[in-house]
């Protein structure tokens, strides 16, 4: 368990960096994107292998409904982080597309795993989510909402959202043994 709070921390670590010691972070220069970048994926490798080490200490039990909602919410998490790339009407609904779909993403999650490591690691991150919105908002000053797009930007969205869907689905299923639509 100590490996997905030290993941948690770490990703927490290196997206506010710039915000904690803009100075030091400053100073780095262009290499401190690497150095970020690497702490990124030494958070994910902890998260990982710290939550397939976990023990299930089941802290609540998931509502029956949760599976339904998971399938749903994850549809509209997929959405949501592609609404930022995309050349649509939807990239003006949002000033943080990326982040909602993250706090969404955990949200599903937790609708359906109760064990004291999601809670921890979907909680911790949902929560860096959420934190991350007014920080970056305050930074950035007031927001330019983007001219909106044509729909065909959304068409495009919503097809590539559903593949991207798909094949999530087929690596829970193949990778991890976990089918979201059994049950």
């Amino acid at each position: 368990m100590g490996l997905v709070f030290g993941g948690v921390a770490l990703w927490w670590l290196a997206h506010f960096f710039k915000r904690i010691a803009p100075g030091p972070r400053a100073a780095l220069g262009e290499p401190g994107k690497g150095a970020v970048a690497l702490a990124l994926v030494a958070s994910i490798a902890l998260l990982y292998f710290g939550y397939a080490q976990a023990e299930a200490a089941q802290l609540y039990t998931p509502p029956a409904w949760g599976r339904h909602a998971n399938n749903l919410l994850m549809l509209i998490s997929i959405l949501l982080f592609g609404m930022g790339m995309s050349k649509g009407r939807m990239r003006s609904w949002l000033r943080h597309p990326m982040l909602a779909g993250t706090a969404v993403w955990a949200l599903a999650h937790l609708l359906v795993r109760g064990d004291a490591a999601s809670v921890v690691m979907f909680g911790g991150l949902g929560l860096w989510a959420l934190l991350s919105m007014p920080v970056i908002s305050r930074a950035a000053g007031p927001w330019q909402r983007p001219a909106p797009g044509p729909i065909a930007g959304d068409i495009r969205l919503i097809v590539i959202a559903i593949v991207v869907y798909a094949v999530v689905v087929a690596v829970h299923w193949q990778v991890f043994g976990l089918y979201p639509f059994a049950g």
